[in-house]
């Protein structure tokens, strides 16, 4: 069976390395807030950044390197992975390039570097530092105060202790603690991988290798990897061959990973190799690069590999990260500090791991919501991407995604589909296209507007308004559920659409005295009022089931004691204006004001000469208060009386 083109087999379950080159972060966040340069003790500006499957550790390298060229900014990368080899991996990496120019040389450095990033098989020498490393971080793990002690860079407080628990296991398996080859066989499981991706074309897999790489690779702006060192990643596993071919034959232990396969009705778990055999590893660091001489060409041709311009970025790299924290020119490391009394310095940077499944409950967290600065996606965790992360940032942040354009098993129209479906979550995550970013087929920029987080946030902690009004209510109406105690010359709240006048009318959607020819809005109250009073009127009739005070010549509707008027039918459910010398249903009272100051979102207290009956039935009496529990009438709260 052939793996059929464009189905992504070849990319793996699992992710070992990029498939896009190492980014300077600093360069792709917004600028910080500007610093008095003369003041003696300024602040530095902190710049916090999440990454989701970054994987191999090489953005946060480039951006340490690079922060000499940028204005000092305290650095905090948040690291969240789907497996907690990547995690594994990253502390790996991360130790050994930023170990001491005392323990390590650059150039041996960045030979192991490269091995145990890219090889399936490794040196002894290198092997030997894998299991001693392994070790020491084995121990590190559980113990956070010494780890914080040793290495004061790394975070891993945010871990579950389940993870730290499986974290220092694999540390235990990467330092040899099952003993042979056999533990981890990576020949036979890197063959048994490849002859599963290509099927009946295995044999013919040197062809498969050519085709993917110059009708691939080199249209898509990889021209400078070269046949002979693609093909012999494809056959063996091995990208970067420093030494003699016959010395790499240890299994990289730090490419394994476990997964759980069905055999024979039962789930089993097995431990490895589920990575990339179709692009490889020679995309992060080889075919970009500052000095422009290596990309020349002779003939048509690169006059360098992939592997040796990996080579040299990653020397170049270690030797700016050893150089921080020295004075211009001196190319000596600083002799040893004398022990100070005072509490050392905080590192000017510092890593966090975020537990695995944290994508999606980050936002919950009030440490982390708004925080960032940018946020990394990987192509292989757009999924992810989502109003939920668009939370955990800062208006004004920026969202750089990696797109699939090194992908080899994909095809040209797939590519455009995963480019259109990462701009299609970036906008349901509150982001839109950055106005200053250059086209680019590897990257998809992004950035978050100040306004649209905002609005966001107004209608998400805002009061709702009333059903079928889209503005708050008008002056005079009392809000529903409004709790907030009474009180006397109280401003119109900011709500009110207009404020109340003299002997004038309440505008438009809002409880006015009763004209003739005029209907009362539904759920609309008017306080009383002095000098607009709402006097009764003939020729107005009562809403059925509404209290009204009694007036003359007014007949009374249905469930009310209110006399019948003519020509004009105010709506049901609405209250008609109380007046003076008139009994106020309880829940519906409103300050007596001069001019008609309307209480915002208040209850108003009963009034003079009027008393408050209750269920809202009176017997029409004049300047005599109704005694309470007088007559059958409305329940209080019920759908006669509107808020």
């Amino acid at each position: 069976m052939t793996t059929p083109a464009g189905s992504g087999a070849g990319f793996g379950s699992v992710s070992w390395w990029g498939l896009s080159p190492a980014l300077d972060l600093q360069a792709e966040s917004p600028p910080g807030d500007p610093d008095c340069p003369e003041d003696p003790e300024p602040r530095t500006p902190e710049l916090d950044v999440l990454l989701l499957g970054s994987v191999d550790g090489r953005h946060l390298l480039r951006t340490l390197a690079r922060a000499a060229l940028w204005p000092r900014r305290r650095l905090h990368f948040y690291v969240l992975e789907n497996n907690l080899e990547a995690v594994a991996r990253h502390m790996l990496i991360l130790s050994l390039a930023l170990e001491e120019l005392d323990q390590m040389g650059i150039q041996e450095r960045s030979e192991t570097f490269l091995e145990l990033w890219g090889n399936a098989l490794l040196r002894a020498p290198v092997a030997a530092y894998v299991r001693a490393q392994a070790a020491r971080l084995a121990h590190l793990v559980p113990e956070p105060d010494l780890q914080e002690q040793q290495l004061p860079w790394l975070s891993l407080r945010a871990l579950k202790f389940s993870e730290r628990d499986a974290l220092e296991a694999v540390f235990r398996f990467w330092s040899g603690g099952e003993k042979g080859p056999e533990a981890f066989p990576m020949g036979r499981l890197w063959d048994s991988r490849l002859r599963q991706y290509l099927g009946s074309r295995y044999d013919a897999r040197h062809g498969v290798s050519d085709w993917d790489l110059r009708m691939k690779l080199h249209d898509r702006g990889a021209q400078v990897i070269h046949i002979r060192e693609f093909r012999r990643w494809r056959d063996t596993g091995v990208a970067f061959e420093l030494r003699d071919p016959g010395a790499y034959h240890v299994p990289n232990r730090t490419l394994a990973s476990g997964r759980l396969l069905s055999h024979r009705g039962e789930r089993v778990a097995a431990r490895g190799y589920w990575g990339d055999i179709a692009t490889g590893p020679f995309v992060a660091f080889g075919i970009e690069t500052d000095d422009q001489s290596l990309l020349r060409t002779s003939n048509g041709q690169p006059v360098k590999t992939a592997g040796e311009i990996t080579q040299h970025n990653v020397v170049e790299l270690l030797r700016e990260l050893a150089a921080r924290g020295r004075p211009e020119g001196d190319p000596t490391p600083d002799p040893a500090p004398e022990p100070a009394e005072s509490a050392p310095a905080p590192p000017p940077f510092a890593i966090h791991f975020l537990p695995l499944g944290a994508a999606q409950t980050l936002h919950h967290k009030a440490c982390y919501h708004g925080r960032f600065q940018l946020l990394y996606v990987s192509c292989g965790m757009v999924h992810l991407l989502g109003p939920e992360l668009g939370a955990c940032v800062a208006p004004g942040g920026n969202l750089v995604v990696e797109l699939a354009r090194y992908l080899v098993d994909l095809r040209p129209e797939q590519l455009r589909a995963f480019s259109d479906k990462v701009e299609e979550l970036a906008r349901a995550a509150g982001f839109a296209a950055h106005p200053e970013a250059r086209p680019s087929e590897t990257f998809a920029r992004f950035c978050k507007s100040g306004d649209s987080a905002a609005g966001r946030e107004d209608s998400a902690e805002g009061p709702e308004p009333p059903p079928g009004k889209a503005q708050a209510p008008p002056p005079g109406a009392t809000p529903p559920d409004a709790t907030s105690p009474p009180q006397e010359d109280v401003a119109t709240p900011p709500d009110a659409t207009s404020p109340p006048q003299e002997d004038a009318a309440t505008p438009l959607d809002a409880t006015s005295p009763p004209q003739e020819d005029a209907a009362t809005p539904p759920d609309a109250m008017s306080p009383p009022q002095e000098d607009v009073m709402s006097p009764p009127q003939e020729d107005v009739a009562t809403p059925p089931d509404a209290t009204s005070p009694p007036q003359e010549d007014v007949a009374t509707p249905r469930g009310a004691m209110s006399p019948p008027q003519e020509d004009v039918a105010t709506p049901p459910d609405a209250m008609s204006p109380p007046q003076e010398d008139v009994a106020t249903p309880p829940d519906a009272m409103s300050p007596p004001q001069e001019d008609v100051a309307t209480p915002p979102d208040a209850m108003s207290p009963p009034q003079e000469d009027a008393a408050t009956p209750p269920d809202a039935m009176s017997p029409p009496q004049e300047d005599v208060a109704t005694p309470p529990a007088s007559s059958p009438g409305p329940i209080l709260g019920s759908s006669s009386v509107s808020f």
